[in-house]
């Protein structure tokens, strides 16, 4: 089993039939609004991986949300796989510190306890009765009982997931986490958290590795998505702000687990329970294979295809990124990323407003850098400080959401 255990966490470290319970994406979210549904923690599938020998095991999952409610409900992935998952047993219930939950609440699938989500598919629990404060962290877990043999997760998600051992049996309910005893760092099959919320919405912010949070410190939500979380949640009645980063995303081009930001628009955005306002904070990965004008077409398809679903949509500017530890600023790509910034910034007809991120945290002795106080230390992915820049530089009124913000 650790021979076992010790390919799995090689792998998380090095990736750069209709059931009870289930519905299509689109579904998810027609379906929310209309039952006053508003997400409140979301993350975007951007990996699949084989696993052998895994089975009667129970991950728990923290997870920080934004927007308060008095329900809850959650949905699944199986995005990547090529078989089916059974979820014997889950739970969700507020955070008691460390993997243990002060009181873990059953979700049920259609009534059921145990669901089965086909290859490809997702699944959504039924509500459950509990009221959650906004910026709480909640905690997921999942009994897997038969083998596994697939999973789809979110890599990298700067937050420590734990695990029972394998054959260790149903540990969803327990409040203590002592039965869990190895961790790793991604989301497995876990793609949102729903809340009831009144009069609410959410923001969608739409990117890369640096949306993502990469390099933020680890278990602090520090990602810039969760810090503007905290500023929209002091206005009333607050919002949800949903994070769908992939690490590597691109706009341009993509793959078969990464796909590009046109081609999981659907998937990550427009059908996110409440969704009213998206964030595009995209085209660094972009800048040394495609030209400015691919980069703003491919902005400009996707800000149509939201407004046709009649959400507002803010552009942020590309941030500098010379000096990169690993290559690939030219004069070329820096005359391509303050093209499409200039576009960003005249709106160019297509955006309802922008961010200037670029501003919040380039060196102004030399724009093509980011600042020395906001770099992680590879000179592209922003430190805590970083985030906080971006998110303290939203004009907060040009999401159109809350009142009484500033």
């Amino acid at each position: 089993m650790l021979a076992i255990r010790g390919r799995l966490m090689a792998l998380l470290l090095t990736v750069s039939a209709v059931v009870a319970g289930t519905v299509a994406p689109a579904e998810a979210g027609e379906q929310g609004d209309r039952h006053g549904w508003t997400g409140t923690w979301a993350t975007a599938a951007s990996e699949h991986y084989e696993i052998s020998g895994m089975s009667e095991v129970t991950v728990r999952m923290p997870v920080h949300i934004s927007v308060g409610g008095s329900s809850v409900r959650i949905r699944l992935t199986n995005a990547y796989a090529t078989d089916p998952v059974t979820i014997g047993h889950a739970t969700v219930g507020l955070r008691d510190g460390g993997s243990a939950v002060a009181h873990p609440y059953d979700l049920r699938f259609g009534g059921k306890r145990t669901v089965t989500i086909p290859a490809g598919g997702q699944a959504v629990s039924d509500a459950v009765g509990l009221a959650v404060p906004a910026l709480t962290d909640l905690v997921v877990s999942l009994h897997l009982p038969g083998q596994v043999t697939h999973i789809t997760d979110h890599w990298w998600a700067q937050q420590t997931v734990y695990w029972t051992d394998y054959g260790a049996g149903d540990h969803a309910a327990d409040t203590s986490g002592d039965a869990y005893t190895w961790t790793t760092t991604s989301w497995p099959f876990l793609s949102g958290v729903d809340v009831t919320a009144p009069r609410t919405g959410s923001v969608v912010a739409l990117g890369d590795s640096i949306t993502d949070g990469s390099y933020s410190t680890a278990d602090t939500n520090r990602r810039w998505p969760d810090l503007l979380s905290a500023r929209l949640n002091a206005c009333l009645p607050g919002a949800g702000v949903l994070n769908a980063g992939i690490t590597s995303n691109r706009i341009t081009a993509g793959t078969d687990t990464n796909p590009s930001a046109l081609d999981r628009l659907e998937r990550d955005v427009l059908s996110q329970p409440g969704a009213r306002t998206l964030i595009l904070f995209e085209g660094i990965n972009d800048l040394g294979g495609a030209s400015a004008q691919q980069i703003i077409a491919g902005m400009t398809e996707i800000a149509a295809r939201a407004h046709r679903r009649g959400m507002r949509v803010v552009g942020a500017t590309i941030t500098p990124y010379k000096d990169f530890t690993w290559g690939g600023w030219t004069e070329e790509t820096e005359a391509r990323r303050q093209q499409v910034n200039a576009f960003v910034r005249d709106l160019g007809g297509v955006f309802d407003d922008y961010a200037d991120f670029d501003r919040a945290v380039r060196d102004p002795a030399d724009p093509r850098r980011l600042g020395a106080a906001y770099d992680s230390g590879d000179h592209l992915h922003p430190n805590d400080t970083g985030m906080k820049a971006f998110a303290d530089s939203i004009d907060l009124t040009s999401l159109g959401l809350g009142r009484g913000c500033s």
